[in-house]
């Protein structure tokens, strides 16, 4: 069985976490049977392909971009040729350049979408794109989101008039690299330990501005793992703010991060608007049976958080709740660790990579016998 994924971007240009949900997918249908090919972008496509575990990666040339989509000329050609070597395509919603290349290539194999997100920001290019959106949407064989919230709350989904299942993305432990002596001591003699834990993309939606608000005066230490176009302009603002117990670690390595969510007292996830579908952070940081703390935006993360069953669940854009969720779980160690309890548990009945990989296997092994019985 041979399933073309197509993304926007992949390791080793981009490290987020549609990409390593892409990977988790390759790599837990892989035992299946499943072959894996990776259709994306790159600025620097040298070499061409790339050889990983999960999948091969074909990089073709970004020509231009609009309003953050990648557009590639070569990259026409090039989907062709793949789509001729897949049983099924599966793409991994939203990136319109994907709906062009489907209609441009006229493809009549089995196609699948995974639907990350609605398109938040660029409501003025959304008018315009959204004819393509729904006739793309409309056309594929089958549809899949990641969680009951997101299928509740997306106007797009609730408007498809169409059954749309949910898979929820999933973690594979074991791939997990083991954690070192040597590593986990480097990171206690430079944090100790009880911090507070962001990991990710710097970005609009992550609410880190009002993280950074709630931090001012606090008895707490903030660490702020990643990197990404605000870094700046929140570094700027702890400058102004005196935050002496907020500290920006820029990117870190997968060893380094396993070492700082097991020291962390909680792992705090403050997005605040729907550009945030899910949040694998908040997978790891279950993972690890570490508390979280997510705001109320409609979306996967309070289907991964549960108020005061994993952790807690503060009102968007709320510097004064988001403190005090902070300070429950800081001052309330018992609380603190019966709610990582109570996450570990919940990623253990609904968040393994080896469930995920069975479902998507299903819907593979379903769409093509259907596509056969036709």
């Amino acid at each position: 069985m041979n399933i073309l994924h197509v993304y926007r971007t992949y390791f080793p240009d981009t490290q987020g976490g549609l990409e390593e949900t892409v990977r988790q997918i390759c790599l837990n249908t892989a035992p299946f049977g499943v072959k894996h090919r990776i259709f994306t972008l790159s600025q620097k496509p040298d070499p061409a392909i790339l050889q990983f575990p999960e999948a091969e990666v074909y990089r073709f040339p970004l020509s231009f971009e609009i309003a953050s989509c990648g557009f590639s000329i070569a990259g026409v050609i090039g989907f062709k040729k793949l789509v001729e070597w897949a049983d099924l395509i599966h793409y991994h919603f939203p990136w319109p350049y994907e709906d062009l290349l489907h209609f441009l290539c006229n493809v009549q194999k089995p196609t699948l979408v995974s639907y990350q997100s609605d398109i938040i920001r660029q409501q003025g290019l959304l008018k315009i794109y959204s004819p393509l959106q729904y006739l793309f949407l409309s056309s594929v064989t089958k549809i899949i989101t990641t969680s009951p919230n997101y299928l509740q709350s997306s106007h797009v989904l609730t408007t498809l008039n169409r059954d749309i299942e949910i898979i929820p993305n999933g973690l594979d432990e074991k791939g997990y690299s083991s954690l070192s002596f040597k590593k986990r001591e480097y990171v206690r003699e430079r944090f100790s330990s009880d911090y507070f834990l962001f990991i990710g993309v710097l970005r609009y939606y992550k609410g880190l501005q009002y993280l950074l608000d709630a931090a001012r005066d606090a008895a707490f230490t903030v660490l702020i793992a990643g990197s990404g176009p605000m870094e700046q302009e929140l570094k700027d603002q702890a400058r102004r703010l005196g935050l002496k117990n907020v500290k920006f670690l820029g990117y870190v390595e997968d060893d380094e991060k396993i070492a700082l969510i097991q020291d962390a007292r909680a792992i705090v996830f403050p997005s605040c608007e729907r550009s945030e579908a899910f949040g694998i952070t908040l997978l790891e940081g279950a993972m690890f049976a570490k508390p979280l703390i997510t705001a109320e935006i409609g979306t996967g993360t309070t289907y991964i958080n549960r108020d005061r069953e994993t952790g807690l669940v503060v009102v968007p854009k709320d510097p004064v709740s988001l403190r005090a969720a902070m300070e429950i779980l800081y001052f309330n160690k018992g609380f603190a660790m019966r709610m990582g309890v109570g996450a570990r548990k919940r990623f253990e009945l609904l968040f393994t990579g080896q469930e995920m990989g069975r479902k998507y296997v299903k819907v593979y092994r379903d769409l093509l016998h259907r596509d056969e019985l036709v």
